[in-house]
């Protein structure tokens, strides 16, 4: 039987954790942050939050390097859970990482349409008032294509992409903030929460958990890991994208609040990129955002199909899902048939517009925080040291009350009912795919 590839270092496991997890959030729903919590809300919001993470980063740096396994959080509750809990486990991290590809692909048509303008036209239909234009179809099915091919091809060619995106990124992010900052002023700040102190943080605190899903990415690539690889070098990689990640997120939403007076700006689009030319008065630094956005762009959707593709294809490994997802490509060694059904379904999911993207952010951290607390819940199981369970604990603790924060009706900020329908239509899909495998297996035995 041909195998996955294995590639990869640490540096590679370090761009695929962190280049996952940030996007282009900072400038696409820059005002949705600062509206829900304002300047110290928002920093607050996403410090606390990206800090909480550190237990779950623990927990997974553990457990990929005791079980470096492609299904990741599938393999780990197996051991200790019911086979139902584990592929309910598996399906909800396969939403969290494959709601993002849709998202992004949506994103880079209001990218270019701010550079190019004309692009907003050609109006096809209107999705929740929201109009779908023809040109950002076209653009995003393009890098759609151009991804799927990407990944079809071999791991090589992802990592050497994800790599370059990736300090590609870091570096025009350090040259706009620098520049940007030092001519904002710190009058510009308030109001530095646009709720009570708690209720802002909360707010934000809820998104925290879709914004920072990525870096448990690193254990769907383990396979791939490179002959002589050490297994520490998953520990590493898994605390630097969550300790970056919280470096970046906070560093920007400060540096806009900071830059221009954000309360006024927030009805513009691309409300980073107008703060920073408020500030500066010259456009240039536009063009250098927009080509970090870009970049960044790039990589999350790179890094979230090589993600959602390996968890698919480990569960049809193991008979989770259609076993077909578990081709591997004869030469490419890639997980083709897993890899070509994620960039057919991000193309569907495509077709429904911007009305999706912050509905998406909901969803997709009930997701992540749905997966991590199955995986915390397993080391725990699996774990007799003292210390580990106590790591494990937190995790949990800190799962639950992620979750908690949007389905209970009495927190501010809950689901509303369009989310609650696209968790219950993914739900259903699941169900309605243990059934099948359920009756085929009996149909096999009998």
């Amino acid at each position: 039987m041909t195998e996955l590839a294995r590639k990869l270092r640490v540096v590679d496991y370090f761009t695929l954790g962190w280049g996952t997890m940030v996007g282009v959030g900072w400038l696409v729903v820059m005002d949705d942050w600062l509206l829900r919590g304002g300047a110290l809300g928002g920093v607050l919001g996403f410090a606390i939050g990206g800090a909480l993470l550190l237990p779950i980063g623990y927990v997974y740096g553990q457990l990929v390097m005791a079980m470096p396994d492609a299904a990741g959080e599938v393999a780990y509750t197996a051991k200790v859970f019911p086979q139902a809990i584990s592929f309910a486990t598996g399906w909800m991290m396969v939403l969290s990482y494959f709601i993002v590809c849709p998202w992004e692909a949506v994103a880079i048509g209001k990218i270019a349409s701010y550079v190019f303008p004309s692009l907003d036209s050609l109006e096809v239909y209107r999705i929740a008032g929201r109009p779908v234009y023809l040109p950002h179809l076209v653009i995003g099915l393009g890098l759609i294509a151009l991804l799927t091919v990407l990944n079809y091809r071999g791991i090589s060619l992802s990592a050497t992409f994800q790599n370059w995106t990736t300090f590609g990124t870091l570096a025009l992010f350090v040259v706009f903030v620098a520049f940007g900052a030092s001519h904002g002023s710190a009058a510009n700040l308030p109001p530095l929460f646009t709720h009570s102190g708690f209720v802002s943080v909360l707010l934000v605190l809820q998104i925290v958990p879709y914004y920072m899903t990525g870096y448990e990415s690193v254990a769907k690539a383990a396979e791939e890991r490179s002959p002589g690889f050490r297994g520490r070098g998953f520990f590493t990689a898994i605390w630097m994208a969550i300790v970056v990640g919280i470096l970046f997120y906070t560093i920007v939403i400060a540096a806009v609040a900071y830059a221009a007076p954000w309360r006024r700006l927030t009805g513009e689009k691309f409300m980073t990129a107008v703060a920073f030319e408020y500030a500066t008065g010259s456009h240039w630094i536009v063009r250098v955002i927009l080509a970090a956005a870009l970049l960044s762009l790039f990589k999350v959707f790179n890094g979230n199909l090589v993600a959602a593709s390996r968890l698919l294809f480990a569960m049809g490994r193991r008979g989770l899902v259609e076993r077909k997802l578990a081709a591997v490509h004869p030469r490419n060694q890639t997980p083709s048939v897993a890899v070509i059904c994620v960039g057919v379904a991000t193309a569907a999911c495509m077709f429904l517009g911007d009305a999706i993207l912050v509905p998406i952010s909901e969803v997709g951290s009930v997701a992540s925080a749905a997966g991590w607390l199955a995986a915390c819940a397993a080391f725990y199981r699996m774990t007799t040291a003292v210390r580990g369970r106590l790591v494990a604990g937190v995790g949990i603790a800190v799962c639950v009350g992620m979750i908690l924060m949007k389905v209970a009706p009495q927190i501010p900020g809950h689901f509303n009912g369009y989310e609650w329908l696209a968790l219950a239509i993914w739900a259903f899909i699941g169900v309605g795919l243990g059934w099948r495998r359920r009756a085929l297996s009996t149909a096999s035995a009998s």
